[in-house]
């Protein structure tokens, strides 16, 4: 089963075992309403939880785990990711994807030829930077309308005509 990352445990709060979870999603509203996630250091090491009570504040969720009742336990959480499977992940709007869909790209100029494949994405303050590997280089491009020409998911391709400009 393939999971993915849609939040990180950050502290506890009170004396309750509520925890402040930093939000990795598009989907706030659909986060809170969640019933349960994949909780753990990695997706190789989860266990499932049941969440009792959710709420969102000041761009944070705050979360009750059943079984987690103090700010001990509470206190055993931090640092730990939570994850959901494919199966629950929101439907995108037109025109925008998931992370895990872009790594991999091919990302080529405007005839087509290979430039390299994308393998991160890094959230910038402005924009998403993708990092892609050209020829043993690692090489940062910008991810905004005036680089990315295209993008096609189906043929997993992103048409970058300005890549060339940055060698």
């Amino acid at each position: 089963m393939e999971l993915f990352l849609t939040g990180k445990i950050l502290k506890p709060r009170g004396l309750k075992g509520e925890v402040k979870v930093e939000l990795i999603t598009d989907f706030p509203h659909h986060f809170v309403k969640r019933k349960q996630f994949f909780v753990g250091v990695s997706p190789s090491s989860v266990v499932c939880m049941q969440v009792t009570k959710a709420a969102l504040h000041g761009g944070f969720a705050w979360l009750f785990f059943e079984g987690i009742d103090t700010f001990e336990q509470a206190t055993t959480l931090v640092g730990f990711s939570l994850f959901i499977t494919e199966e629950e992940l929101a439907p995108q709007p037109e025109n925008h994807v998931y992370r895990h869909e872009i790594v991999g790209m091919r990302v080529v100029d405007g005839n087509g030829k290979l430039f390299g494949t994308v393998t991160d994405i890094f959230n910038m303050p402005a924009h998403d930077v993708y990092e892609v590997q050209v020829e043993g280089k690692t090489v940062l491009l910008p991810a905004i309308e005036a680089f990315v020409e295209s993008f096609e998911l189906a043929s997993k391709t992103i048409v970058m005509p300005r890549c060339w400009e940055f060698l």
